[in-house]
């Protein structure tokens, strides 16, 4: 199948059911509906090319295990949402991005060139790796997230990033 075989009718669908997820888990959408209707549509395509619905704005491998970190939403949507207001495709943005008070520029590509390794997983000199990332906890739910920062918004309980903690 082509890209241009994807219909409307599949592209609404998507859309209906990443907003509800993106809405019920405190993250939004870009409002250019046009422009999340293209990047949709390349989802799609990644999902019937690939398997797997791997960010339209990055070139996929083929190999799931290789592409597992941009796989839609990628790895790397919460800490670009920090930083820059919108992930690397800018499919989603921040609720300042997402409300206008906030303008999308461009997001440098976080991804690394070559391979990355696996929390837990043993480094060449057969030890176990530390912790990539720093684990927070909601104070309120005690939802725990590994990552650079603490989310805008809590996906459990809808709390702001002030009611986190770092717990390891």
């Amino acid at each position: 199948m082509m890209e241009s075989d994807v219909t409307q009718a599949e592209i609404e669908a998507l859309s209906r059911r990443l907003r509800l997820d993106a809405t019920a888990s405190g993250y939004f959408l870009n409002p250019d509906e046009q422009f999340t209707s293209d990047l949709i549509r390349g989802l799609i395509v990644n999902q019937r090319r690939y398997g797997y619905p791997s960010c339209p704005c990055r070139l996929a491998s083929g190999a799931s295990a290789a592409d597992r970190d941009i796989v839609c939403p990628c790895d790397y949507r919460d800490p670009d949402l920090g930083e820059h207001g919108a992930c690397y495709c800018a499919l989603y943005v921040s609720q300042a991005a997402f409300k206008g008070e906030k303008r999308i520029g461009s997001v440098p590509e976080r991804r690394p060139a070559s391979g990355r390794r696996e929390a837990g997983e043993k480094d060449p000199s057969g030890l176990q790796a530390p912790l990539p990332y720093p684990v927070w906890r909601c104070r309120v739910c005690g939802y725990l997230c590994a990552r650079e920062e603490p989310p805008e918004i809590c996906p459990i309980c809808k709390v702001k990033k002030d009611r986190f903690e770092r717990f390891l």
